[in-house]
């Protein structure tokens, strides 16, 4: 792929889902997008590139986007963010709040709010309440093994062994262990496939909290600006949004403010 080339992916992409691609980038898109051309039995990128551009469906450049977007996470990933949600959690209960909504904007194969459903659960304490998790991704690839919510033995590890007993089902499948998120942890979680610059967003809110993690790093300042004041207007006054411990949001110009480093705070 020449730069030419590699330039309109990269504009491509941009416009389309916000993800910023570096000059680096330039390998890993010939990498993933070459698989993509083999499944179509298309010849070259060039070739692909007009055909993504004249796909009149739109479901081509879904599953470009699927191609190259990276899908990182695991269980209690940055684990004090689920400490602090516990704690919030129990704050608002003992206040008198029987109603939650939370946001994973970001949620990649699940996850992040399944392990957000299992500490509310735990939080929460079996107490009456009306709990509603949002769990949203620009990837249809990623929201179907959302939807599955089955684990290899290895994707639990950081799973404290009680909470595994309690939430999940153990099943052998093709000499494998595979963990199932249990059901009841599931119907409290609604999976829907959002693109995050496509703005205004069409839930209307509140959210209590907001986990928008470790995706701002994919995108440039005017983006990023974007989606921050997108989250400030879903979030309900004493709301929090909680980013990865590598972002900030200190740069852009919102009402938020820091409670530590990698949460904020809506007055």
């Amino acid at each position: 792929m020449n730069n030419d080339l590699f330039n309109k992916f990269r504009q491509l992409i941009y416009n389309t889902s916000g993800i910023n691609l570096s000059d680096q980038k330039k390998a890993l898109v010939v990498g993933r997008l070459s698989k993509r051309i083999h499944a179509l039995g298309i010849d070259n990128l060039k070739d692909y590139y007009e055909y993504v551009t004249n796909d009149k469906s739109g479901q081509e450049i879904i599953k470009l986007i699927d191609s190259i977007s990276t899908n990182v996470t695991q269980f209690f990933r940055e684990n004090d963010h689920f400490d602090f949600l516990k704690e919030k959690l129990i704050e608002w209960k003992e206040a008198g709040q029987t109603k939650f909504r939370i946001w994973s904007s970001a949620c990649s194969t699940g996850e992040e709010p399944y392990t957000i459903a299992i500490t509310a659960m735990e939080a929460l304490n079996n107490s009456f309440f009306d709990l509603k998790i949002l769990a949203t991704d620009i990837s249809t690839r990623v929201l179907e093994q959302c939807k599955r919510g089955e684990y290899y033995a290895h994707k639990v590890d950081n799973i404290p062994n009680y909470l595994l007993q309690k939430y999940f089902e153990k099943k052998k499948i093709n000499n494998e262990w595979i963990y199932i998120v249990s059901d009841r942890i599931k119907k409290l979680i609604t999976f829907s496939r959002l693109n995050l610059i496509d703005t205004p967003y069409p839930m209307k809110g509140p959210f209590d909290i907001v986990f928008c993690r470790n995706v701002m790093i994919y995108f440039d300042d005017k983006v990023r600006n974007m989606l921050v004041d997108e989250i400030y207007r879903l979030l309900k006054p004493g709301g929090y949004l909680l980013v990865g411990h590598s972002e900030s949001i200190t740069s852009t110009q919102t009402g938020f403010r820091i409670v530590k480093p990698s949460i904020y705070y809506k007055p």
